[in-house]
């Protein structure tokens, strides 16, 4: 899943219209390939961002939950040191990989 869309299911407050449309964008932009479309294609890429964030609309307000809703802050604190865990895995095979290479 692209990182950049997160989940957006049973917290408190809901998700707002914005956040569906910024996941609905990313989503847009995944499948595409593209982040910024060409004139001539503007006009499609607008209309699927608004057709899924009104699905996505639709959709969060159709789940159910038997679970508490999830505490915003929380989860982004989470999110955020998943992401620094990744990267500081990368940096370190970075330097083994750099160091390896001054060794031979």
């Amino acid at each position: 899943m692209c990182r950049n869309i997160v989940p957006l299911h049973n917290f408190e407050p809901a998700a707002t219209d914005d956040e569906c449309r910024d996941a609905a964008l990313q989503f847009v932009r995944k499948i595409s390939g593209m982040t910024k479309p060409a004139k001539a294609n503007q006009a499609a890429f607008d209309r699927a961002v608004d057709e899924i964030a009104h699905a996505t609309r639709h959709l969060l307000d159709d789940l159910v939950s038997p679970a508490p809703p999830k505490n915003r802050e929380e989860e982004a604190a989470k999110r955020q040191a998943r992401s620094a865990d990744r990267y500081e895995a990368l940096r370190a095979f970075q330097e083994q990989k750099k160091a390896a290479r001054a060794a031979s």
